[in-house]
């Protein structure tokens, strides 16, 4: 079975910055796009960002662009989301998921498997 756990969120004040990684298992790792989304307490779930399977090609909703950097080491199968100039509307709960579409990009319905999510809460 496929497994994805998303770490590192956290409080930070408006301006700063966090890291969030995804370990995944169960998987060829280095095919799979792996995505991230949020979700805010009474609104649907966003995609934020995705680093696709193969050529690592990254792709951002318009609302992190510039401040929000994917990457991907396929030696230790995880994916990091760096945080950057962080803003109270980023304040939600963060899930990492994998697709085997390399195509995948930021429409939830095209992963396959979800982890659990990461509080993020920005807030002075």
């Amino acid at each position: 079975d496929v497994q994805l756990q998303a770490s590192g969120g956290g409080l930070v004040q408006p301006g700063g910055s966090l890291r969030l990684s995804c370990v995944a298992s169960g998987l060829t790792f280095g095919d799979s796009t792996i995505g991230w989304f949020r979700q805010a307490p009474g609104k649907e779930r966003e995609g934020v960002s995705c680093i696709s399977g193969g050529d690592g090609t990254t792709y951002y909703a318009d609302s992190v662009k510039g401040r929000f950097t994917v990457s991907r080491d396929n030696t230790e199968n995880t994916v990091y989301l760096q945080m950057d100039s962080l803003k109270p509307e980023d304040t939600a709960v963060y899930y990492c998921a994998s697709a085997r579409w390399r195509g995948a990009r930021l429409k939830w319905d095209e992963y396959e498997s979800w982890g659990l999510g990461t509080q993020v809460t920005v807030s002075s």
